[in-house]
């Protein structure tokens, strides 16, 4: 079968050009001159008979022709960079990559990692904590794909917090995330028992401020499915980090809201309690997004199955 392509050269000089929105930044990058950037442009507007980009007195704006054209280009470019390599025998592994929500990673995936890492002990694993994994924060370009070139021996995959609909990369489900009321089991027989549903009005509530960025659940919301009302559900301490709520709440300073999964093995330890069979549900799950030119990888390969076969078996404790 036979191709009418433009030249490889003028692909690259405007995936680079559209992804920097600068001729000088994509001609360093590249190690030519931004003139020659200019002139690839050009060519690849000359063969498609409409401009990509609009070029202004300092600065450069994609058309909705560019813009429509680059998820392909930059996909087409991975998929022929990911052939090439992998008739090429290297003879040292990459990095794994693994970015994901900070507390997630500290009470979800770091429990569990020792199993792959020893099934893997030459791989060099880094995982990187990132707010930027939870849809609705900004994200970081020190902790995303465009931090990697997947080019080259480096892979990246990400455990994300949000809504799934992620085009041009591999989506996996790996399981959703109510919230359920947790605390202390010191405070059930406290000075305050927590016998039925009403009793929460008598206790300590905690907030995680920064579920207001993802629009998480608040404590309005569990009162409302128990059929109660708060005189003050936004009392009690705030803070700006979940690590820190769940800390509190093993303290006994008060009652959270949790997500299920990251405090399952907590419950299950019996470091935790959940009194109350009151779930608030999330349109926000965990899903392993992977871009698709690597996902055949066999380390990103390894990595997802032996993921995917833990989230399967959630809610099986962890050993102690």
């Amino acid at each position: 079968m036979s191709y009418r392509l433009p030249p490889l050269s003028s692909l690259r000089a405007f995936e680079a050009a559209a992804r920097h929105l600068s001729f000088k930044n994509a001609a360093q990058e590249l190690s030519v001159t931004p003139t020659a950037i200019s002139h690839q442009i050009k060519t690849l507007e000359d063969y498609l008979n409409q401009e990509l980009f609009v070029r202004l007195t300092r600065s450069l704006e994609l058309t909705q022709q560019g813009e429509a054209m680059l998820p392909k280009v930059r996909e087409g470019l991975e998929c022929f960079a990911a052939a090439v390599e992998s008739a090429v025998t290297k003879p040292q592994q990459g990095r794994l990559i693994v970015l994901l929500p900070p507390s997630f990673a500290t009470r979800w995936l770091v429990p569990r990692l020792r199993g792959f890492a020893q099934s893997k002990p030459t791989l060099n694993l880094q995982v990187m904590r990132a707010l930027s994994a939870i849809d609705g924060y900004p994200a970081d370009s020190t902790a995303s794909f465009d931090a990697v070139d997947l080019r080259e021996e480096d892979s990246m995959v990400v455990i994300r917090f949000g809504h799934g609909d992620y085009p041009g990369y591999q989506v996996d489900r790996m399981f959703g995330s109510d919230y359920i009321a947790v605390c202390s089991p010191k405070l059930i027989e406290g000075e305050h028992p927590l016998c039925q549903p009403a009793d929460m009005a008598q206790q300590v509530l905690l907030h995680d401020d920064t579920a207001d960025e993802w629009a998480g659940p608040r404590w309005e919301e569990w009162f409302r499915l128990a059929g109660l009302t708060h005189p003050n559900p936004q009392a009690g301490p705030h803070f700006s980090d979940s690590g820190m709520v769940y800390v509190a709440a093993l303290d006994g300073l008060g009652v959270a809201l949790a997500s299920k999964p990251l405090v399952a093995n907590a419950l299950a330890q019996g470091r935790l309690v959940a009194p109350f069979d009151i779930a608030v549900a999330q349109q926000y799950a965990y899903y392993l997004v992977t871009p698709k030119a690597t996902a055949n990888r066999p380390v990103v390969q390894a990595f997802r199955q032996w993921l995917l076969g833990e989230a399967q078996a959630e809610g099986r404790p962890l050993a102690v």
